[in-house]
């Protein structure tokens, strides 16, 4: 019964966290396409990519650490940590290391924004267009469930959520470019409001 729980609690954080980053992938293309809306302001996009990206960190702490003591996979604190050792499932379960450590690096470096050159900052920010993807398909191919039907719906949300979200970024390019550093930096309420809405 412990061991069901376990898988149970590992797959549903697991799930969780996917739809939390990609949120946070939406929330961060929405802030960058400088998208606002009278019901909508921007500093909302942005102050929503920090707090979801901090929840998917919390849960994905959750699955990886179910995943490990659940003895059905016997992925070992290595196997979660290092890619490409694990016995189970190595290819999807070294998508999701990867994918893990990417989304930190993403974090860390949100985190020390203000610290870093905004060429760095935004070169690495450029790999969450690999990171999201490595972690939708460690989702699929690492579970035992990915062809139910609600696994599926929960894919196709992510693809269509994320898939318009990024349709977004690129028919703005051209309007925005260069201007990424000032789209970041309305970061609370109190300075978004004093400036208006979507200034």
């Amino acid at each position: 019964m412990f061991d069901q729980t376990l898988w149970f609690v590992a797959r549903g954080s697991g799930i969780v966290s996917l739809l939390m980053v990609t949120a946070s992938v939406c929330f961060g293309l929405l802030t960058v396409s400088r998208f606002w809306h009278e019901t909508w302001p921007r500093f909302f996009n942005l102050e929503m990519h920090r707090r979801v990206s901090l929840l998917a960190i919390a849960f994905n702490l959750v699955h990886i650490t179910t995943a490990v003591l659940d003895p059905f996979a016997k992925l070992g604190w290595s196997s979660a940590l290092v890619p490409l050792i694990s016995t189970y499932r190595p290819i999807p379960v070294a998508m999701g290391v990867v994918s893990m450590y990417l989304f930190i690096a993403l974090i860390i470096t949100g985190l020390l924004r203000s610290r870093m050159p905004q060429g760095l900052w935004r070169a690495i920010h450029w790999t969450s267009y690999a990171m999201w993807p490595l972690a939708l398909a460690h989702s699929f191919l690492a579970g035992s469930d990915a062809g139910s039907l609600w696994m599926l719906a929960i894919g196709g949300i992510s693809l269509g959520a994320a898939g318009a979200c990024l349709l977004l970024r690129i028919s703005t390019w051209d309007q925005h470019r260069g201007r990424l550093e000032d789209a970041v930096l309305t970061s609370s309420w109190d300075d978004a409001t004093r400036r208006g809405p979507g200034r």
